[in-house]
């Protein structure tokens, strides 16, 4: 039977036991540029908030010697704690034991740490390092991952989720990842469905680990990835700046900070900043960092579809979503993944009570062969499923170009903004002052002696009657022209009026909509 002090005796060994790593895993890990999960924990967490659950979790597995093979914990460390002093539950993938491979009892930790999160609607903050599925317990493992799968999807706009992949992210594990709201990868981290070894049994094509599925790539390519960090300690920093603009849950509020920035700041500078050519570039940016609270503008998928621009600032201390043409690139036309950028973004906001201020300046959809054999009207249809379904406090702001079907899908009155506002400078139209001229005027332009200083006087007639913002204003397609230094006070004023907005009447009864995914 034992004494109560001798069993109080076994089960601190047994803690002992569970936070035990050979000196050689730990100095593997070491040598690899990576932590422990201990000292991830400790970096991650407040001090002293860790509960952790499942401690003595073991698999089962008795094949091909597993059964030898076993460790408390079963290689992933879950838990509930504070990250400064928000609640969050917390998951960390141990390398030092098999790879951080993927079994039955593993996923199930985390699929149960989900579960929890989702009833107490707190933020689940994943940490990455794992080979894998492990192979010995064959479909238990794939199991796991389905079990995780679900969970994360029955999260979904429930509760942020976020994951940092701190090591390789292979085969089945990189569906989690996916499913969470962001992903930030270090520069040594790497993700795949095959590797590269697979890839070349298969098709014959050599490619190292990071041409198939670096940070670098997953950034800038394939969008897989929000943000690069340059080493560990950037990825924790990072999760901190990015959980301080997210609500707990769908049912609470972002945060507010208090920025001590004046809500009254006039920007005298914007009055001049939009140049005189119409298609001469500028960084959108400049007019975002200028606008929202000072320094409090976090850009989302940085290095991917840069002729967009997402992110998460502070107007007056509360925290909005910003997308944003961005004319240094493609002229800051929409193509197929800058609509993916912006609609996921968008979505996001919805599903977690983010106002969404977008400014404009946007030609259209870009052309040729490329975009529609890959799908742009299918991938620009996402822009419009997501402005027109969000419900929350959406103001919009025209600076320069907004036309055609472009126009239509940035934020405007027709799908569901709230307010409309535009500078001076903004011209609505069908289609850009040329191509328009060269369609109304082809037969006489064909007769012309100098078609081209003929388009010339043309164009700028359509520019002062056809596309410009006082004609849309006139039809109430803007609520109002502003002058571009007061764009700070009047959208601070407008959010404020906006906050308490509810959508009135309910929307027709329907399990779900189908966006053209």
């Amino acid at each position: 039977m034992g004494t109560i002090d001798e069993k109080i005796h076994e089960l601190v060994e047994k803690r002992k036991k569970a936070r035990l790593r050979s000196d050689e895993a730990v100095e593997k890990q070491h040598k690899a540029g990576k932590l422990t999960v201990f000292e991830r924990l400790e970096k991650l967490l407040d001090e002293n908030s860790f509960i952790e659950l499942g401690r003595f979790v073991q698999h089962r597995a008795t094949e091909f010697g597993m059964e030898k093979r076993k460790m408390y914990g079963d290689g992933v460390l879950t838990g509930l704690g504070n990250i400064e002093g928000r609640k969050v539950a917390v998951y960390l993938q141990d390398f030092t034991f098999m790879g951080g491979s993927v079994g039955e009892m593993h996923a199930s930790k985390i699929a149960s740490l989900i579960r929890l999160a989702t009833k107490l609607g707190i933020p689940v903050i994943g940490i990455n390092d794992s080979g894998g599925a492990r192979i010995q317990e064959g479909v238990d493992s794939l199991k796991g991952y389905g079990d995780i799968f679900y969970n994360n999807v029955q999260a979904s706009g429930v509760v942020p989720q976020i994951t940092a992949i701190m090591g390789p992210c292979a085969g089945g594990a990189v569906y989690s990842p996916a499913l969470a709201d962001f992903i930030i990868m270090t520069r040594k981290s790497f993700m795949f469905i095959t590797g590269p070894r697979v890839v070349k049994a298969a098709i014959g094509e050599e490619v190292s680990f990071e041409e198939l599925g670096g940070a670098e790539i997953h950034a800038t390519k394939s969008g897989v990835a929000h943000f690069i960090a340059e080493d560990e300690d950037s990825v924790f920093i990072l999760i901190k700046k990015l959980l301080s603009y997210l609500p707990s849950n769908n049912l609470s509020d972002p945060p507010f900070i208090d920025t001590g920035d004046d809500p009254n700041r006039y920007i005298e500078s914007l009055n001049s900043f939009m140049p005189d050519d119409p298609i001469k570039p500028y960084d959108v940016r400049d007019v975002i960092n200028v606008v929202f609270d000072t320094d409090t503008f976090l850009e989302v998928h940085s290095h991917y579809a840069k002729n967009a621009v997402v992110g998460f600032a502070r107007l007056n201390g509360y925290v909005v979503g910003v997308v944003a043409n961005q004319p240094l690139h493609l002229a800051g036309s929409l193509d197929i993944d800058s609509s993916d950028k912006i609609s996921r973004f968008v979505r996001f906001c919805d599903a977690f009570n983010i106002p969404i201020i977008t400014f404009v300046d946007v030609p259209g959809f870009l052309p040729g062969t490329m975009q529609e054999h890959g799908g742009v009207i299918r991938h620009g249809a996402k822009i419009i499923y997501a402005y027109s379904e969000s419900t929350v406090p959406k103001i919009t702001v025209i600076l320069r170009k907004a036309y055609g079907g472009a126009y239509i899908a940035m934020g405007s009155k027709h799908l569901g903004a709230d307010i409309v506002y535009a500078w001076p400078t903004a011209e609505i139209a069908v289609m850009g002052p040329e191509g328009a001229i060269r369609i109304i005027y082809k037969r006489e332009l064909a007769k012309s002696d100098n078609p081209e200083e003929m388009v010339k006087s043309f164009v700028e007639e359509y520019r002062s009657r056809v596309a410009t913002p006082y004609l849309s204003a006139s039809r109430g397609y803007i609520d109002d022209i502003i002058i571009p230094s007061e764009t700070r006070v009047v959208l601070v004023r407008t959010l404020m009026f906006l906050m308490s907005k509810r959508e009135r009447p309910p929307r027709p009864p329907r399990k779900h909509g189908l966006p053209p995914v």
